[in-house]
């Protein structure tokens, strides 16, 4: 019975994705003044991601990224969609870059799954 118990616990802690670790940390509107367009995919990508489609919100995501790299948020959602859909290596690349582009913003710094992908320094 107690091998059973730990083989079910295994199985389940195996199962139980970083993403589920979030909580309810979502993806963030993009700052004042960034770009219209960026704006626009990045706010589709949120409108996707409120529905589900967290691959065509990763397209977004990847475009606002694109458009303009400098912005963290933008980094930040794409590695929240990564993350989602299981592509932990490349959402740490994105969370070091959300974190290097943060200007300061204590949203993405203290993000838990951040946190959890690259830990307090990065590595």
């Amino acid at each position: 019975m107690n091998k059973f118990l730990v083989t079910i616990a295994t199985l389940f802690f195996l199962a139980f994705p970083l993403s589920a670790i979030a909580g309810g940390e979502g993806p963030m509107k993009l700052p004042a003044g960034s770009n219209a367009e960026a704006v626009k995919h990045n706010q589709e990508g949120i409108d996707h991601w409120n529905q589900g489609h967290y691959d065509v919100a990763l397209k977004h995501f990847q475009m606002a990224s694109k458009i303009d790299p400098s912005v963290g948020e933008s980094h930040y959602n794409e590695a929240l969609a990564l993350d989602k859909l299981g592509q932990h290596a490349s959402a740490s690349m994105h969370f070091k870059a959300a974190r290097k582009n943060a200007h300061g913003r204590a949203e993405i710094l203290n993000s838990g799954i951040l946190m959890k992908h690259i830990g307090k320094e990065g590595s």
